[in-house]
């Protein structure tokens, strides 16, 4: 009788071993935006300084679709967010700033003014 033999599929996914599809969209988009800057400083004559500019984004955006948010007690960010993928944590903030825009929370523990 044949078993089915399981194997490692997560590498599968993946274009040159290191970036995943996701991966290789943000490290675009980093990339993209580094090149912009690339030809500013690159026409007044700091080129090096743009090139420079263009491997942190591109190594930022590869980092945001690559990694996830440590799990830790210390920070109350990775406290909330611990396990989650770094692209949405920030995706859900954004929204919830472009939903929320024009609306203040208020939150009291319960009681009247004079009991406090």
């Amino acid at each position: 009788m044949p078993y089915q033999i399981p194997r490692n599929v997560k590498g599968e996914g993946r274009i040159l071993f290191i970036f995943s599809t996701k991966a290789l969209i943000y490290t675009g988009i980093g990339g993209g935006i580094g090149l912009l800057f690339w030809w500013l400083f690159g026409s007044i004559g700091a080129k090096p300084v743009g090139i420079g500019i263009f491997i942190v984004l591109a190594l930022l955006g590869f980092t945001i679709g690559t990694f996830k948010i440590p799990n830790s007690v210390v920070f109350e960010i990775t406290r909330k967010t611990g396990g989650e993928n770094i692209d949405d944590v920030i995706m859900r903030w954004i929204k919830f700033k472009l939903k929320n825009k024009k609306k203040i929370y208020v939150y009291s523990e319960g009681g009247t003014k004079d009991d406090r």
